[in-house]
């Protein structure tokens, strides 16, 4: 299993508010983004690193870089489902995420955008233009046939059967068989472009939660997204009139996960993929529409804390490690990844 997690001191050095910590270029650090909510759920920008207590599988660890506001470059990658469920309100997802990109993207970040439904396509390619990302967030709107066809990067083809857009990577399953592939979009975006970027990562995926086309698990889809070290943020949006009382949709396709009692539903299922990776899970609601979600979420990508320490357990072999982060300032809430894999 590869490593995602450790990366180059060196690199995480160029951080804002950096403490004078030297490292040798070969020593890998742990690096860590933590938010820290109050009581009332507001961002709490004052903490120092002296205010931070952090264990490893429960052996306390020294944190040796510590930065406020981190300045490291962004790379955002933006998930819309447009399985038929979504029809109503792609409008909605399109305009709010432009306006979400044109904020929160500076000139050295970088952002992708990709659609899901039946299959996996990337409609635009990592970029820091603003107008590439507006045309590609216009295309999600039109139905399959009348997207633009122009050459795209393919994905999947790393996997065994690769080269397609679509199919040939673990699990197998039936081609073309309809359903939406949302566990497969989060595998393929964290696999084959976070893995590949440095810096400070996160997707963002709009979707109602529902996955009845995957050829990969739930928990595959997770662990691809910590092993690319990249903060999972999941909005669920729903179109209440989209499936009937029986659970199955009006377009047409298998019904939702939440009319199983066996089966996870959107909800869950969001927040099993967002918060072993220190992410987020939202609700767009009347009260919490998406514009006010993303408000949440740029808040977040730009007051987060930079974090990083060597593990006193290097040399342990491979495995997943356990990262418990708090504060000594009692009453706050401080979310993280819950752990990292270790390459030995």
């Amino acid at each position: 299993m590869r490593i995602a997690a450790l990366a180059p001191a060196a690199r995480l050095l160029a951080g804002q508010d950096a403490k004078d910590t030297t490292f040798s270029t070969d020593v890998k650090v742990v690096n860590v983004l933590a938010t820290v909510r109050d009581k009332q759920g507001k961002i709490v920008r004052d903490l120092s690193q002296e205010d931070f207590l952090l264990d490893e599988d429960g052996r306390p660890q020294s944190i040796r870089y510590f930065a406020r506001e981190s300045n490291l470059p962004l790379t955002l990658g933006l998930l819309v489902d447009t399985s038929g469920s979504q029809r109503r309100v792609l409008g909605e997802e399109r305009t709010a995420s432009y306006r979400f990109l044109d904020q929160v993207l500076s000139d050295k970040d970088q952002a992708f955008i990709i659609h899901f439904d039946s299959e996996v396509e990337l409609l635009e390619d990592l970029t820091s233009s603003r107008k590439k990302l507006e045309d590609a967030l216009a295309q999600i709107e039109l139905p399959a046939q009348q997207r633009q066809q122009r050459q795209r990067p393919q994905l999947g083809g790393g996997y065994p059967g690769g080269g397609r857009r679509r199919g040939g990577y673990p699990g197998g399953g039936r081609r073309g068989a309809g359903g939406t592939e949302l566990y497969d979009a989060i595998l393929l975006a964290s696999d084959e472009l976070m893995k590949k970027q440095s810096g400070r990562k996160a997707l963002i995926v709009l979707t109602d939660g529902v996955d009845n086309g995957s050829k990969v698990g739930l928990n595959r889809a997770f662990e691809a997204g910590q092993q690319a070290d990249t903060l999972v943020y999941g909005v669920r949006i729903a179109d209440p009139d989209a499936y009937n009382g029986s659970g199955r949709s009006r377009r047409g396709g298998a019904p939702p996960p939440y009319v199983y009692g066996d089966r996870l539903d959107g909800k869950k299922t969001l927040q099993r993929l967002c918060d072993p990776t220190g992410g987020a899970y939202f609700d767009v609601s009347n009260k919490e529409p998406l514009d006010k979600i993303y408000g949440q979420i740029q808040e977040e990508l730009r007051n987060q804390y930079s974090l990083g320490y060597t593990s006193d357990r290097a040399g342990a072999g491979p495995g997943y490690r356990r990262i418990h982060l708090t504060t000594k300032r009692s009453g706050l809430l401080v979310r993280t990844r819950d752990g990292y894999y270790a390459n030995g």
